[in-house]
């Protein structure tokens, strides 16, 4: 998709979202379709609305002023256009993770910022309150982030300083970085380590000072099928005996979880006085933690201890 065709998909989102009542064709023309002929600009607002349709974007028609029926207007119904409740597992809410950050990524928070300019620039009464059902956040607080980020994007090499686990020196690394991702809460980058001459994996929250570009975007290629997920967790956890688990579930809840119990045992006693069902997980996930930390006070660890404590620290953590 073109970046101008983009852009003008973004603007007509939050014009149609963020006002607090239909607009009218000519409104729309006015403020987003400005330079375009009247024959151009039906075609490109057609076009514009069947393509936000078909991403289940519900736009509404209705008339602008109740008293007269020959004006149509058009907006999107914040209630409408929310999201039910979704329940993910572990890798989907890590994708999902990323994928939200990257809007929170400097040059997408500029463009939208810049929308919303336009749009109050130019009269339009606008609810950035709206804009709430379509800006996720994660926090991340890895100064050097956005520069991986970028680098990944446009293959580009980046020089850093690095200080290793458990230790106080500080060395420079040379990296064609791979990708970005997220394992038990924390950011790293994945790449390939130049002066070592081999593929690494680096904590985000390891690097000293500024992480800078270091050579032309482009100037490298990513190995044909490279799973940098893989890569992280086999890196970073490797491959280990792991511990069936015991859960305690509020019924109704923890469907994920529910997939992958080899056994499920019905209404015994729990933590408060509601309905628990207690799963037996053979073959628990890697991050088991972070997918039952995801579901909140509906699950509690029975068995085995090191898990339990694994979620009381990272819930120590947060409150930390």
């Amino acid at each position: 998709m073109a970046a101008a065709k983009t852009e003008r998909l973004m603007n007509l989102l939050i014009m149609l979202l963020v006002q607090r009542g239909y607009v009218t064709r000519d409104r729309i023309r006015e403020v987003l379709y400005r330079d375009s002929s009247d024959e151009a600009f039906m075609r490109m607002f057609e076009r514009d609305k069947e393509e936000l349709r078909s991403l289940g974007v519900p736009i509404e028609t209705g008339n602008v002023d109740a008293f007269f029926e020959d004006e149509p207007g058009y907006r999107i119904s914040p209630d409408r256009f929310a999201l039910p409740p979704i329940e993910l597992t572990g890798d989907e809410a890590a994708v999902v993770g990323l994928a939200t950050k990257v809007w929170e990524h400097a040059r997408l928070a500029e463009a939208t910022t810049e929308a919303v300019r336009k749009l109050t620039a130019a009269g339009a009464e606008v609810d950035v309150a709206a804009l709430d059902l379509v800006e996720p956040r994660l926090a991340a607080e890895e100064p050097s982030f956005d520069v991986f980020l970028t680098a990944v994007q446009e293959h580009t090499p980046v020089r850093f300083d690095y200080r290793a686990a458990g230790g106080t020196d500080v060395t420079t690394r040379r990296v064609q970085p791979w990708g970005v991702v997220r394992f038990s809460g924390r950011w790293y980058v994945v790449g390939y380590d130049v002066d070592r001459a081999d593929r690494r994996v680096f904590r985000l929250s390891r690097v000293v000072g500024e992480a800078r570009i270091d050579g032309e975007p482009g100037s490298y290629d990513v190995p044909p099928g490279t799973d940098v997920g893989a890569i992280a967790r086999a890196t970073l956890r490797p491959d280990r005996p792991r511990e069936p688990a015991v859960l305690l579930v509020r019924a109704g809840s923890g469907h994920s979880l529910r997939r992958r119990a080899a056994t499920v045992e019905p209404g015994v006693p729990g933590p408060d006085e509601g309905a628990w069902d207690r799963l037996r997980l053979a073959d628990p996930p890697f991050d088991l933690a972070g997918e039952i930390l995801a579901h909140g006070p509906d699950v509690y660890v029975e068995e085995p201890p090191a898990l339990r404590q694994q979620v009381i620290d990272r819930l120590q953590g947060v409150l930390a």
